[in-house]
């Protein structure tokens, strides 16, 4: 048990997978493997599960529940999941400024004048609404206190027109409370405190060096 725990920590800070690798049974896989394997194939599983079930939601439905931005918190969600960027509140919230910026954007900028991909050239009132929703993204979460980077892609998406309709906006918002569902139901069986809502003030990040 010592050896098993002196593996896992090859790497900095504490390991949430050894106690669900311990429950499944699966731990001898540190045995045979170095722990950064072993960590990348938590990750791979976990983002192919839930990434994989929103696409079959997506192809039944049919709505975007599948989009780019979703691909780095879905990351994030299983790599780092103790960091504050990564809690409920701070996805869910940012997603949402994203999505709330990013459209505002793109109606007040005219951007949806043509459909995405039909200008051949420069088309200047999209370069502004790109523009305008990142950093009108940005400086909301810094405001409001809920940064989570994968909005910034959210919120482009949506100002450069790739998907802009009102619906498909819903549905994006829809699909970020259906991955952090996941996430918590995850990391909660793998032994992790990942928060219900908010990260608190004593929770570090995986990758953070403890004092």
């Amino acid at each position: 048990m010592r050896k098993l725990d002196s593996i896992a920590q090859e790497r900095t800070g504490p390991d949430h997978i050894l106690p669900l690798l311990r429950r499944l049974r699966l731990d001898w896989l540190l045995h045979h493997f170095p722990p950064r394997f072993v960590r990348s194939l938590y990750v791979f599983v976990n983002g192919f599960v839930t990434i994989g079930l929103l696409a079959l939601l997506a192809l039944l439905s049919p709505n975007p529940f599948v989009f780019p931005s979703l691909g780095p918190t879905a990351y994030l969600l299983f790599f780092s999941p103790l960091a504050k960027t990564c809690s409920p509140r701070n996805t869910i919230f940012g997603h949402a400024i994203g999505i709330i910026c990013g459209y505002g954007a793109f109606v007040v900028t005219g951007a949806g004048a043509l459909p995405f991909g039909v200008h051949p050239g420069i088309f200047w009132p999209r370069i502004l609404a790109a523009a305008l929703s990142l950093s009108a993204t940005g400086a909301l979460m810094v405001l409001l206190g809920v940064s989570h980077p994968p909005a910034g892609a959210t919120t482009l998406i949506i100002s450069l027109g790739i998907i802009s309709k009102p619906r498909e906006l819903v549905i994006i918002e829809v699909a970020v409370f259906l991955l952090v569902a996941q996430a918590l139901v995850i990391n909660r069986l793998a032994g992790l405190p990942y928060p219900l809502w908010n990260a608190t003030a004593s929770i570090k990040p995986l990758d953070e060096d403890p004092d």
